[in-house]
């Protein structure tokens, strides 16, 4: 159990609430503690609408784990959340609106976020700051710098901070990246990375709450991307204020709230940063690059429809390093084929052929000028092998059980994704997205995290003002 003794509630919530944070170079890490294997973790839960539900059956199934406190701004989710543990797990959890009282709480050992994106470093570095361990969904944050800083937050404490990129933790993406690293399908020269996920028209709306008769206002345009209504009745049941949190102050709109934040740039990244994260990772990670690219050009647009989305729906980046190995990025939000076999995965070229892997952790592989099939996940290990490996069959339970051992063995190398691995794959989302907004090829210096010679690159790199009380400290 975390250790917060000497520190009252009242004093965290006042010392967070006014960023401050005193930190020294960051020191070699020092769990707070390991936990036997028979001994009770209490897990939170910030961020409970959607991803959130993954978290809560995630870690309320694996032994010995305990669902402690949902916590959302949004109360209307909690009767049906806290149902759903009950029903499932036998006990009610807690329920808390104000993560820094989930954080002040010394029952709490460790707290998973599937918060919206530009909640993600500072939710994560008030935890760290708590000593709790944290497991946060991708991409690590909402930009650059942000993730940097919770590095620092997790070195600095001794706390283990995990990203939610699953693959890292799947027994067939592991095989498929050791069969690269093994000269599978010869030297690897270039990489593809494929999002190709339709999304629908999300529409414009008047800012404020929906009208009673909310129906009038529903986007019904070939039966989907139907707005739930959020009446008066609705938002007085929602801490808004707290949803913005970093973010500039702005008035209620339905489409700068649940899920549509995900196309606002204030808020999110794009499917470039929201889905393509995870292939980010596996193009990363398959192409053995541990530093950044030095050339970041990336083109597209918002196409057919007419709405209130900021983020292009389709989307080109090209990222070159410094060897001249490519690893290029297609963002596709409309209606489109698939490459090979896959629409989401990415793909491998090699000078003897190539190999395709999907979401799931699936793989082929062709060879030479015909294409011919070659070794795949069905075939190219035994059980025996992936049972040495220690990782799970695939989703997400896997990555979740993956965190929880490690936080009970208090060794940060048994973590199959660190914050160090889940801040630099999601910073390539960010990379483009900045080279997009700005349309133009950009040069990045990866040891100082910085543009070469752009200042107005640069100053896209974290945001330019954090609102009061909700700013994310530099803890470099």
């Amino acid at each position: 159990m975390a250790d917060t003794k000497g520190v009252s509630r009242r004093d965290f919530l006042k010392r967070t609430a006014a960023g401050v944070a005193a930190f020294s170079a960051a020191p070699a890490f020092v769990p707070q503690r390991a936990f036997g294997a028979n001994d009770q973790l209490n897990v939170a839960v910030v961020g409970i609408r959607s991803r959130g539900g993954s978290l809560i059956n995630g870690f309320g199934s694996i032994e010995n784990v305990r669902i402690h406190t949902l916590c959302d701004i949004d109360q209307n989710l909690f009767p049906r959340r806290v149902k759903e543990v009950q029903d499932t797990f036998g006990y009610a959890p807690e329920t808390a609106v104000d993560m820094r009282e989930v954080f002040a709480n010394p029952d709490i050992d460790a707290v998973g976020f599937a918060t919206p994106n530009h909640w993600h470093a500072l939710g994560a570095i008030w935890a760290a700051q708590a000593k709790k361990h944290v497991y946060v969904e991708k991409p690590a944050s909402h930009k650059l710098w942000e993730g940097r800083q919770m590095v620092h937050a997790a070195r600095a404490n001794g706390v283990l901070m995990q990203v939610g990129f699953q693959n890292r933790s799947r027994r067939n993406t592991n095989a498929a990246i050791k069969f690269l690293r093994d000269g599978g399908i010869g030297e690897v020269y270039m990489a593809r990375g494929l999002c190709f996920k339709p999304r629908w028209n999300i529409g414009r709306y008047p800012d404020g709450p929906m009208p009673d008769d909310a129906e009038a206002f529903y986007l019904t345009t070939d039966g989907r991307g139907k707005m739930p209504a959020y009446t008066r009745a609705y938002l007085a049941n929602v801490d808004y204020d707290k949803w913005i949190g970093p973010a500039r102050e702005r008035p209620f709109n339905p489409n700068r709230f649940h899920y549509n934040w995900h196309w606002q740039w204030e808020y999110g990244n794009g499917d470039t940063g929201n889905q393509g994260p995870h292939q980010m990772d596996v193009g990363r990670w398959g192409l053995g690059k541990d530093e950044y690219p030095v050339k970041i050009k990336s083109s597209g647009g918002y196409y057919i429809f007419d709405s209130a989305q900021d983020t292009p729906n389709t989307q080109t980046t090209i990222f070159e390093y410094a060897d001249g190995t490519v690893f290029i990025f297609d963002t596709r939000g409309l209606f489109t084929n698939a490459d090979g076999e896959v629409k989401i995965g990415n793909i491998f070229y090699g000078s003897e052929g190539w190999l395709e892997i999907d979401a799931g952790g699936n793989w082929k592989t062709f060879y030479g000028y015909e294409g011919k099939p070659g070794p795949n996940s069905d075939n190219i290990q035994t059980e025996d092998e992936y049972d040495a490996m220690n990782l799970a069959g695939g989703g997400d339970s896997g990555h979740f059980g993956n965190f929880i051992a490690a936080v009970r063995s208090g060794k940060r190398e048994d973590l199959t994704c660190d914050i160090e691995e889940g801040h630099r794959s999601s910073a390539l989302a960010e990379l483009g997205n900045i080279s997009y907004r700005l349309g133009r090829e950009l040069t990045f210096d990866g040891r100082k995290e910085k543009f070469v010679g752009d200042e107005e690159a640069d100053r896209l790199l974290k945001r330019e003002v954090y609102r009061e009380p909700y700013v994310v400290p530099d803890l470099s």
